[in-house]
């Protein structure tokens, strides 16, 4: 599947969103950061690839998991989800 360009504005605001989420006075719960980040990683480079990674690295395999839940989403789509989770977040 090949995704659609991904127009300036929208990377430009996907930019924008990704600086502030690095500003957030609140830090959101470890569901929300997982989501934050499978859209964040779809959004900037498309479906999951390499291995999974082990049992025993926790942090890295939810991470891994929450990016995979996201295959097949189209790039653009995914920034704008994470735009407007960013944007609806206080802080």
């Amino acid at each position: 599947m090949t995704d659609s360009p991904i127009s300036a504005d929208l990377q430009a605001a996907f930019d924008a969103a990704v600086a502030h989420s690095k500003t957030l006075t609140t830090r959101p719960d470890n569901q929300t950061l997982l989501q934050l980040y499978g859209l964040y990683k779809q959004g900037s480079a498309g479906d999951a690839t390499g291995e999974r990674p082990g049992m025993t690295d926790f942090v890295a395999r939810a991470k891994w998991d929450a990016w995979a839940a996201r295959k097949g989403l189209p790039r653009a789509e995914a920034m704008q989800t994470y735009i407007d989770r960013i944007n609806g977040l206080p802080g």
